[in-house]
């Protein structure tokens, strides 16, 4: 899964793809690597974020899925909260519906059920204004686990088959760099879900505080880190370097 981040504020690549055209440009380089799903976001979710308006985050994100449906053979991913935003997306060609809110705004839940699309269920402790200030777990995994059952719960009594349901442990939303490498260990306790799983760790907080290196000296780490987590029963690596995560998971796959 490609990140293809269509907002002036994102922790890594925030107004490199804001204007259409560079968008498209970055979209097009990303098919001819070998992506499968390119995820869409229109609103930012790094610590601290601003909130985005509806109007704002659908001017955004609606022209880009137009221009990647008609012209690529690839999966569309809409990262969103918003329940219009959903409804908007699939309508213009996006085939998989990544909420870092785990369908709990208002409507989401009832929308992807009628929407009838794979959805992706995040956790995140807390708000992205907020959610760096003071996470506190008693046990991380088993804490992610039980919030997982609640939103698969939620989902199937919505209408949500089990089928159409990815989870996503959220690195870096709500957790400190001890809960994230614990979260990265401990990664395949999650694989008893039995559904698939998504790991989005690319260039994030996580390393640059481990390694004193800023986001854009990450990608060895965020390599590293894609390939334990694909080891560990990750089915979806989210990333931004999409050409080198395909050749260090092939060399993965060939010496498996």
């Amino acid at each position: 899964m490609g990140i293809l981040n269509v907002t002036p504020d994102s922790f890594s690549d925030g107004g490199q793809f804001a204007a259409f055209e560079n968008a498209c440009r970055h979209a097009d380089e990303m098919v001819e690597q070998g992506v499968d799903i390119i995820d869409i976001g229109g609103e930012s979710t790094r610590p601290g974020a601003e909130d985005v308006s509806l109007e704002e985050e659908l001017s955004r994100v609606i022209p880009i899925i137009e221009y990647i449906h008609a012209n690529h053979d690839v999966w569309i991913s809409i990262d969103t909260s918003k329940a219009l935003v959903m409804e908007k997306a699939v309508a213009a060609g996006a085939n998989l519906i990544n909420d870092v809110r785990a369908l709990q705004e208002e409507g989401a839940l009832e929308t992807a059920a009628r929407l009838n699309v794979p959805v992706c269920l995040m956790h995140m402790q807390g708000q992205p204004r907020s959610m760096q200030l003071s996470p506190q777990y008693d046990d991380i995994i088993c804490d992610i686990s039980v919030f997982f059952e609640k939103r698969v719960q939620a989902c199937i009594a919505a209408g949500i088959s089990k089928e159409n349901i990815i989870l996503d442990p959220g690195f870096g939303f709500g957790k400190t760099l001890e809960h994230n490498y614990e979260l990265l260990k401990r990664f395949a306790e999650f694989t008893s879900f039995g559904l698939p799983l998504l790991a989005g760790l690319s260039r994030k907080s996580m390393f640059g505080q481990l390694l004193n290196k800023p986001s854009d000296r990450r990608m060895p780490a965020s390599l590293t880190g894609a390939i334990l987590c694909m080891q560990r029963g990750a089915h979806i690596v989210r990333v931004h370097d999409v050409d080198e995560t395909i050749d260090a998971l092939k060399v993965l796959q060939a010496g498996a």
